[in-house]
């Protein structure tokens, strides 16, 4: 992946073979489909049956283990929802976006992260992200970020926590398996940040300059889209 990805070829994915083709048949027909929204209405029944027939017993598996975990957790204190959050879906391989999309650079939704049983290092933020966010974590406290990882000499991108504002975030991140404050990871170099609300360029580590909102950045426009033809 590109430390600045904010440009795409657009929604519609094309020419990467049988899985891509079924998504897109899937974006197609988003009246089958809900992903889990704060009522617990969960899936439809239609859209499981047909990731049960593409992907087997297992795809439909992780994907009612998901929607048990944000139902039973909503309640829960935000430190124990952080680590449920990270140790489930760091759980899923790390595969590349070419390994799995044929692109140099797709942003999957959790439901498909979870269907593929694949992911790279913007997958596993995004699905952090949006499952924190379903178990009612407020969306000032979550920073989809892009950081260079050093010891690696690459792109990479992890979620970012603020218990309160002007606060040092931890970060959860699928390179490793815990939880740590932003301070103890020296070997990411923060660069840019954004969630549903703004962009922020990285200012050492804290939470940097507001630059503008993040529908400058065209994947994530482009995952809300997929995420929005998901629901019924």
């Amino acid at each position: 992946m590109t430390l600045f990805s904010v440009q795409t070829d657009g929604l519609l994915i094309y020419g990467a073979g049988k899985r891509v083709r079924s998504f897109l048949w899937l974006l197609l027909a988003p009246f089958l489909f809900s992903i889990v929204i704060a009522d617990g209405s969960g899936i439809s029944p239609k859209i499981m049956a047909w990731i049960e027939s593409e992907y087997g017993a297992s795809a439909k598996s992780r994907i009612m283990n998901w929607q048990a975990l944000i139902a039973r957790n909503q309640g829960l204190d935000e430190q124990s929802q952080l680590r449920l959050v990270n140790d489930f879906f760091n759980k899923t391989p790390f595969r590349s976006d070419n390994e799995i999309w044929g692109k140099t650079d797709y942003w999957a939704t959790p439901v498909e992260m979870l269907s593929i049983d694949g992911a790279d290092c913007e997958d596993y933020s995004i699905a952090k992200y949006f499952t924190l966010r379903e178990m009612g974590v407020p969306i000032e406290k979550l920073r989809i970020t892009y950081v260079k990882a050093l010891d690696l000499n690459q792109a990479h991108m992890v979620l970012a926590y603020y218990a309160s504002p002007g606060t040092e975030p931890v970060i959860l991140d699928n390179l490793i398996g815990r939880i740590e404050a932003a301070s103890q990871r020296p070997d990411l170099a923060p660069v840019y940040s954004f969630n549903g609300d703004g962009l922020w360029l990285a200012k050492n580590r804290g939470r940097g300059k507001r630059v503008g909102r993040s529908e400058r950045i065209s994947l994530w426009q482009d995952l809300i889209t997929k995420m929005a033809n998901e629901r019924e």
